[in-house]
């Protein structure tokens, strides 16, 4: 068996990595644009703020190790063009510019995904900067050294953590986002607000509701940022408004989403035979509202990797769906979420939602210390089904939302959720843990 792989970051390398593992025998090719795999970006903004030093530290794989299990690892190729009916594809050295074929017998695709670039005005200009992969964070790491006035446009999990490295590093920052609120889309108002105080706390500009209309310059270079109310100045700018699949290559010839998303069965086939895709090219299966969604993130794409190299033989595993469970640390305050927010469920779905929020201390008053958390339970109405849930403390409590991402995946009720057996310890938490807290609340 010859199977052949387009990209290779984190789906890539799981499919790669587990195809080797259970058929050493077979022919694995990878074929990748650049020069490195398996680059964790979420670590750049720990990069940028010193908390690691070594960009290099970010990779968990290598050409190199893939090599030695007997994969053949073509680093700086591009496939071009892929001809489905006679299973072959034809392929780019870049470096040498030579063009040539070849042919698989299953056709994996880990195409992943590329950041959203609108075309503002002056987008040309030098220090506006992207922030997905290696090369994007030497450049980031390199010219933020002269920086001194830091503009990062998109208030998601990658521009937030931007924010808070600049911050420590000494920046002046600005936050800009077309949202009324950072982190829109992973938590409900009244967790935003406590993360944007720790940022107007510490003097960052939240330029939040206000769409970016141009760039303005000087000698090349960018100066400022114009959006629809006002001009901020800037030297260094970082576009992380949001990615998108990067499927141009089989556009027309696979069914997909109209994002461009490839659209995939529970054993990660594609609409063609012998044909798997897996990671942030691909629509999931999201369990909150029994639909099919765009949610590019690592932990979907190492799982959804893992499920082509078990099932590219015959169908053995199925994918079970993602919660897209996430979760940031913001200066002290820790945070997670998982499933719908409640605007999300609200504004996504046709369900009847309700919610129940509860602040409490995370363990006895009789303890030397404790702290207070808050939690979030979102779910239907009618039925009862747990569908999101959010929790932000200063100690850090985030895997109580793991907890939770299983409760959704298995379609418990509040009711279930509220009489689950969870252990008590005085150091950890109280008799009744947070979770069946805040689940008894909705009961009443």
């Amino acid at each position: 068996m010859k199977v052949i792989v387009v990209g290779c970051t984190h789906a890539g390398t799981a499919a790669v990595v587990n195809l080797k593992s259970l058929y050493p025998e077979c022919d694995v090719t990878i074929y990748e644009k650049n020069d490195n795999i398996s680059f964790l970006s979420c670590g750049i903004a720990l990069n940028v703020g010193k908390v690691i030093e070594d960009t290099n530290s970010l990779f968990y794989n290598s050409p190199e190790n893939l090599a030695k299990s007997g994969v053949i690892t073509n680093m700086k190729h591009e496939v071009l063009d892929i001809d489905f009916d006679n299973k072959k594809v034809t392929v780019k050295n870049l470096l040498t510019d030579d063009i040539f074929e070849d042919t698989y017998d299953k056709l994996v695709l880990t195409l992943g995904s590329w950041p959203i670039v609108p075309k503002f005005e002056g987008g040309e200009l030098e220090n506006i900067e992207l922030c997905k992969n290696h090369d994007h964070a030497l450049t980031i790491i390199e010219k933020s050294k002269n920086a001194k006035n830091v503009i990062i446009i998109g208030a998601g999990y990658i521009g937030v953590e931007l924010v808070e490295a600049f911050e420590r590093q000494g920046k002046n920052v600005t936050l800009i986002d077309a949202e009324d609120r950072i982190m829109a889309k992973y938590l409900d108002k009244e967790f935003t607000d406590i993360a944007e105080k720790e940022f107007s706390d510490r003097g960052v500009k939240l330029v939040l509701g206000e769409k970016v209309q141009k760039f303005n310059g000087e000698n090349g270079k960018v100066k400022s940022v114009v959006t629809e109310n006002g001009e901020y100045e800037g030297d260094l700018v970082i576009l992380c408004i949001g990615f998108a699949p990067n499927t141009k290559l089989i556009q027309g010839k696979l069914d997909t989403l109209p994002n461009g998303a490839i659209v995939i069965d529970e054993y990660m086939r594609t609409s063609r035979e012998d044909v798997f895709a897996a990671g942030d090219c691909c629509i999931v299966r999201y369990n909150p509202a029994k639909d099919n969604r765009y949610i590019p993130l690592a932990t979907n794409a190492v799982r959804m990797g893992t499920l082509v190299a078990k099932n590219i033989v015959k169908p053995t595993l199925k994918y079970m769906g993602t919660q897209g469970t996430s979760g940031i640390k913001i200066y002290e305050q820790n945070i997670a979420s998982t499933g719908l927010t409640e605007y999300m469920a609200k504004t996504t779905t046709s369900m009847n939602v309700s919610s129940v929020t509860v602040t409490d201390n995370y363990r006895p008053e009789f303890m030397p210390t404790f702290e207070p958390a808050t939690v979030k339970l979102v779910f239907d109405t009618d039925s009862r089904r747990v569908i999101g849930g959010q929790i932000i403390s200063k100690i850090d409590l985030t895997q109580y939302m793991n907890t939770l991402s299983v409760v959704i995946q298995n379609n418990m009720t509040v009711e279930e959720l509220a009489m689950t057996d969870f252990f008590f310890q005085p150091h950890f938490n109280k008799p009744w843990s947070l979770l069946n807290t805040v689940a008894l609340e909705a009961l009443k």
